[in-house]
């Protein structure tokens, strides 16, 4: 018998992908955690029935929460990742030789303990093997109240805005994150699609320009995400992702990105017309 597993991203429209063999199933105080392993996509985790990361196409996602604020940073020494326990946006942000400590804050001690055994290429840098990664199985809420003026990049590693992270898209959460960061710190979120979800989209930008005076959207290609269309919000007290852009340093990094490069940290901020109007002011 084959096994299908497929992912509505609307009433009407879903991807499916042929699945070998389930790795692990089971349930957390907060969601249900599953990962597959699939014929095309290599390894999938899902939260809540979810695609949250695949082993084929997960380098997009971490390289594009990570570089272009560690690239925008002309300093980014204390970095918190809020969310993100399959480990893949710490992997990348150790790349950074002025990272001097990586912070993981995740709520769900579960999907860190299973993404070290079962996801291992994502899990790198948070198996205990790296000196400068600090694991913190936390509220994301809680743990920044108790930790402001410490980071010089927060990135919210959230899933979808329902269950646990609800928070995370609302305006006072990122009251506390601009509290959290120091004076010329920056923020990233993962902010959905522009193309299934414009409401989402209008009330998180509103709230992120309540409190940020720099508020820009970049994009990036995910095959298996809502539309393949994903993006993210870049929020800072002082840097412009565009404006401020250290383009001779990312030119010059000495790590391998998959994605990333110095040409499309600029093309990624050239947003078609539709995704602006969903985050016009």
């Amino acid at each position: 018998m084959e096994l299908w597993y497929t992912e509505k991203h609307s009433e009407n429209v879903g991807i499916t992908m042929k699945v070998g063999k389930t790795l692990f199933s089971g349930e957390s105080e907060f969601q249900k955690l599953e990962i597959l392993e699939t014929l095309e996509y290599g390894r999938m985790m899902l939260l809540d029935g979810l695609v949250m990361v695949t082993e084929r196409d997960e380098f997009v996602y971490h390289d594009m929460i990570v570089h272009p604020a560690l690239f925008t940073h002309p300093n980014p020494q204390k970095v918190l990742v809020i969310g993100g326990g399959d480990g893949g946006s710490i992997r990348e942000i150790v790349k950074h030789p002025q990272v001097e400590q990586a912070i993981l804050c995740e709520i769900d001690g579960l999907v860190i303990e299973k993404s070290i055994e079962l996801l291992p290429s994502m899990a790198s840098a948070i198996d205990g093997s790296n000196p400068r990664v600090k694991l913190h199985v936390d509220d994301g809420l809680a743990y920044i109240r108790e930790h402001q003026n410490e980071f010089d990049v927060i990135l919210v590693d959230s899933t979808d805005p329902i269950g646990p992270a609800v928070g995370l898209f609302e305006e006072d959460f990122y009251r506390l994150v601009f509290g959290a960061l120091k004076a010329d710190g920056i923020m990233v979120a993962q902010s959905e699609s522009p193309f299934y979800h414009a409401d989402i989209q209008k009330s998180m930008y509103a709230n992120l320009r309540a409190v940020f005076p720099v508020v820009e959207m970049y994009q990036a290609f995910i095959p298996t995400y809502p539309s393949g269309f994903w993006s993210f919000a870049f929020a800072s007290k002082k840097y412009h992702p565009v404006k401020d852009f250290d383009r001779q340093r990312a030119a010059e990094r000495g790590f391998y990105t998959k994605y990333y490069n110095e040409d499309l940290h600029l093309g990624a901020f050239m947003l078609p017309t539709f995704a602006k109007e969903n985050i016009a002011e």
